[in-house]
């Protein structure tokens, strides 16, 4: 296992030396639960640790991969589950007071596979309520705090998922992603963030938000710990009406292949033209761009569909539907909501059906738009996640929406259309705070996003940069 401390070797690195007997998976959730208890006070990544099951787990873990039963690439590996994703027998909250005590009697699809794939569950990740509301200090669990300055936000709002993540808690976190909510963590947080395609992960046992814009992947320390967890998570669910049914793929086939002959188009207008961008995004993601040229990828600045009219369209369908999902407790319980999460979904309550059914014609055209255009051109695109450093807490004021751009936006196109994107991190400001890359691929093609994430991470070498929090914890 070399110098490196325990912590921050990958899912691979860990993965070896578990088949070749010179760590045990008890060992390594026992570490990984002696961190939590030190750092998660400090971040609050987590509402819940699954200890006792995570070392049962463990114990078979070690056992089957001693009689050569392996169960695949997380097999052995500790993970945490967003706290809207249903395991059995462990209360899934959503971090809000309309949901505790409840407790699922299934697992989600996901869950299913993290579990028959042998991966050990320690915890449940912290959320904004409902994977809606803004960083509210008025709900269960406080708002997760940025490992890199617990005064800054951590994106959301799988936040629990980056901050863990990042400060080295566990190498992978299973998030949902509507408008950006696992990409805006990854960037925050210094992590990589994969929204897959739509449909190519199941979202049973996920709490919905917007049944057509929420998508489930994962948040992991490197590339290839998202190609391995893709590896796992991914697969047709008959009984989710999304799911698509593909031929099983090998995300980590490509990874090693660099960039040379890509094309790459670079949505550069796509945020500089947003008000309020930051000079520091802005140069950071002119040398992500600068950076695959020199690796050998054909790099040309693009022009993508209507900003304005992406963010709208997918505003009015996120509302209606997220609306609809909670039109009743709305109702009877608004007392129990968030005020971030109460002022965010009763807006939906003035849409019309005419404006609902004019967003998915939109949608639709957009998608298409993308399909034929860009992506009949371009391997992959890349932009920002955000316009700005991560945001301290003092911006977000009483109501929602906060000023300035304290929260990404350049992500929820991608949500609109279903357009898989990986998020790596790019730089950092000069006040230490990371910034990510966000790569676009055409649908079902992560294998090209993930190709070239991987040529990317490896030449900027941002990932390799940890938070000095916990750096000592468990070493």
């Amino acid at each position: 296992m070399g110098d490196k401390p325990l912590h921050e070797l990958s899912v691979a690195e860990v993965g070896a030396a578990l088949r070749d007997g010179s760590l045990t998976s008890v060992r390594l959730t026992a570490h990984t639960l002696e961190r939590i208890a030190a750092i998660d006070p400090l971040i609050d990544s987590l509402v819940a640790v699954t200890a006792e099951r995570a070392l049962s787990d463990a114990e078979r873990a070690d056992d089957e991969l001693g009689r050569g039963a392996d169960r695949g690439p997380l097999h052995g590996i500790p993970y945490t589950l967003k706290d809207i994703i249903d395991s059995a027998g462990i209360p899934t909250t959503s971090n809000s007071r309309l949901m505790l005590g409840h407790v699922p009697q299934q697992d989600a699809h996901v869950e299913e596979r993290l579990r028959a794939g042998g991966a050990v569950l320690v915890g449940k990740a912290n959320l904004a309520e409902f994977a809606f509301g803004g960083p509210g200090f008025d709900l269960p669990t406080p708002p997760s705090r940025n490992p890199w300055n617990p005064e800054h936000f951590t994106g959301g709002s799988s936040a629990g998922s980056g901050a863990g993540v990042a400060a080295g808690l566990v190498r992978v976190s299973i998030g949902s992603d509507t408008g950006g909510s696992i990409r805006s963590p990854a960037a925050n947080c210094g992590a990589v963030g994969l929204k897959p395609t739509y449909g190519l992960v199941s979202r049973r046992g996920v709490y919905p938000l917007s049944y057509t814009l929420d998508h489930v992947g994962p948040l992991t320390g490197n590339v290839r710990d998202a190609a391995l967890a893709l590896q796992v998570i991914s697969g047709h669910d008959p009984l989710d009406p999304s799911s698509v049914e593909r031929p099983r793929e090998d995300y980590t086939a490509d990874l090693d292949k660099g960039v040379e002959g890509l094309r790459i188009g670079y949505a550069r207008e796509f945020f500089t033209a947003s008000k309020g961008v930051s000079d520091e995004v802005v140069a950071t993601i002119d040398a992500a761009a600068a950076l695959l040229s020199s690796l050998g990828a054909v790099v040309e600045e693009v022009r993508m569909p209507d900003f304005e009219l992406m963010k709208a369209c997918g505003r009015v369908i996120l509302q209606a539907e997220g609306y609809a999902i909670h039109e009743h407790s709305l109702r009877e319980r608004p007392q129990d909501y968030g005020r971030y999460t109460y002022q965010r979904l009763t807006g939906g309550a003035a849409l019309t059906a005419a404006d609902y059914i004019q967003a998915t014609r939109v949608r639709h055209e957009l998608t298409r738009q993308l399909n034929t255009g860009l992506f009949g051109r371009y391997d992959a695109l890349i932009t920002t996640v955000a316009l700005a450093p991560p945001a301290p807490f003092t911006d977000f004021p009483h109501h929602w929406p906060p000023p300035g751009p304290a929260v990404a936006v350049q992500t929820a196109p991608f949500n609109v259309t279903g357009h898989p994107a990986l998020v790596v991190p790019a730089g950092f400001s000069a006040d230490g705070l990371p910034f990510g890359l966000q790569i676009i691929g055409r649908h079902f093609d992560e294998r090209s996003v993930l190709r070239i994430g991987q040529t990317f991470e490896s030449a900027a070498g941002a990932s390799e940069r940890r938070p000095a929090l916990g750096t000592q914890v468990g070493t």
